[in-house]
């Protein structure tokens, strides 16, 4: 049973809400109470209903917001309306409003799944005085649980030994478990006050929730499908509370989260079922969780952002749009967009442009300091706006290495094909009009082999004597090692010795020697 007290008002509002409601066939009103003439023999008016309330109210100028509206409701459909309205003028005895004066308009309403009625008085007594009005909500409480015989103090404790039986690490775990069960708690000067129907119920020392303080809830299995949960049913809900309803209901599972109402900065998952309680950062970001837009709008919003991205930034590649999007978490490639496991191709002109601002990237790495090795790069990696690539002031030092390896190739004699050793060194030589440039790709070096003055007669192709007389040489070179002294000394034994015999057949196996079987193979 809920007793919900709403705002006050000077011009008794409540009547042309609940009036309204009337009009649209989702409510009635079944009690009108000491209105006079009024209803004898018509229908009244909203505004009959509401002048004969300000009048009566006037009897006390100093109540500036006369309007009493009280909206009481049980779970689902417990009780009738009948029954209902009994407990209604049992709890506005309790409350002040019951002597038999007091003018009342109680309406039943059927617009929810609740069956609730709504209640409309005046804070004037028929005396003239002011009901009295103060701790007014938490005296609420106190009736309601009077009229309906509740022990809620036995039943905080009762809800605190059931919390017990939970696996929580942390007092935000606990605190989550309370809350799930419908209570307030807060830590102040070491214990723990556990807060219900505006008044605390009990008080616990903070060391003894401490002590029941257990490792963190990790199973990963559990996490994965809570998030799958989750993930579905907040694409068919339409806000926060509608998704706890539902994880609620279908689930057993209550999604407490922590902050401003409005803006919530984290959330627990506390599972009834397996009786644990999870960090939601474990299973699903809040942004996430909160993000109630269909697949189809969150890709139009990732494509957007991108957009504006290229706006702003009409150089920025695919791995810089990455490091923007993925706290989404979406990513991008080779013009598709990734996201939440689902994909969707990207727009045309933005998979044109980020090829493009890739391929940029890819030139400036070389850090080409003149117009003549940009375009050369450019016409390497086919990037037909040259403008947009960046030309560097100066050489770096890994340039000026590069040149000092290769200057020493070029002066080596001893090294017969400079090309084939430039190559070793992962350098391409490259003709292009009347410039011959050394490029490695690995390294991202671009070399002007002509303006840095090389020699590059040693780029040439060897006649095919010379390589022959080379080879020749070194062929000469290697034999020289078997030959000379060495050539005069003989050994005891072994297959390389001069007195050897000739060896027939299979070694160690002299049956078959003597039976021609070798031989014959």
């Amino acid at each position: 049973m809920i007793a919900t007290i709403l705002p006050g008002s000077t011009n008794f509002h409540a009547v042309g809400y609940n009036e309204y409601k009337v009009s649209k066939g989702v409510a009635r009103l079944i009690e009108i109470q000491n209105f006079g003439s009024l209803g004898t023999f018509h229908k009244p008016t909203p505004s009959e209903l509401v002048g004969y309330l300000q009048k009566y109210s006037s009897q006390n100028s100093r109540i500036r917001k006369p309007q009493f509206h009280v909206a009481i409701s049980c779970k689902g459909h417990e009780m009738s309306e009948d029954e209902l309205l009994d407990f209604a003028h049992q709890y506005l005895k309790e409350m002040g409003y019951g002597e038999s004066s007091q003018p009342l308009l109680v309406y039943s309403h059927y617009d929810t799944e609740n069956t609730h009625l709504h209640i409309i008085t005046s804070r004037v007594a028929p005396d003239g005085r002011k009901i009295q009005h103060s701790h007014e909500r938490r005296r609420s409480q106190e009736v309601i649980d009077r009229i309906l015989g509740n022990d809620r103090k036995k039943k905080t404790e009762d809800d605190i030994n059931l919390s017990k039986q939970y696996t929580f690490s942390s007092f935000a775990q606990f605190k989550a478990i309370m809350v799930s069960m419908g209570y307030e708690v807060y830590q102040k000067d070491g214990n723990v006050f556990v807060k219900h129907g505006g008044k605390v119920q009990k008080e616990i020392p903070f060391t003894e929730i401490e002590n029941l303080f257990k490792s963190g809830y990790r199973e990963r299995a559990r996490c994965r499908q809570l998030r799958s949960i989750l993930k579905k049913y907040r694409d068919v809900s339409s806000n926060k509370e509608e998704l706890q309803k539902e994880l609620k209901t279908k689930f057993g599972i209550d999604i407490v989260f922590f902050g401003k109402k409005d803006a919530p900065y984290g959330y627990m998952l506390v599972d009834h079922a397996n009786k644990t309680v999870i960090h939601g950062a474990r299973v699903l970001a809040v942004e996430e969780l909160l993000d109630f837009t269909t697949p189809e709008e969150r890709f139009n919003r990732i494509e957007d952002y991108i957009d504006r991205l290229l706006t702003l930034n009409p150089k920025i590649t695919q791995g810089e749009i990455y490091s923007k999007i993925r706290k989404q978490p979406a990513y991008i490639k080779k013009g598709i967009i990734y996201f939440d496991g689902q994909s969707r191709p990207l727009k045309p002109f933005m998979v044109e442009a980020i090829d493009r601002n890739n391929r940029i990237a890819m030139v400036e790495m070389f850090s080409p300091t003149t117009e003549a090795e940009r375009d050369l790069l450019c016409k390497i990696f086919k990037v037909s706006r040259k403008d947009l690539v960046d030309i560097s002031p100066k050489r770096t030092h890994y340039y000026t290495d590069a040149v000092n390896r290769l200057r020493e190739i070029f002066n080596d004699e001893n090294v017969s094909s400079v090309r084939s050793r430039l190559h070793e060194e992962s350098f391409t030589i490259r003709q292009e009009e009347d410039a011959t440039y050394a490029i490695n790709f690995k390294q991202h070096i671009i070399i002007n082999l002509t303006e840095e003055n090389f020699n590059l007669k040693r780029l040439k192709k060897q006649p095919i004597k010379q390589i022959e007389r080379y080879k020749h040489l070194q062929l000469t070179k290697h034999t020289s090692r078997f030959f000379g002294k060495a050539k005069l000394r003989d050994t005891d034994g072994g297959s390389h010795s001069e007195k050897r015999e000739w060896e027939v057949g299979l070694k160690g196996n002299y049956d078959k020697v003597d039976d021609d079987y070798s031989i014959k193979r």
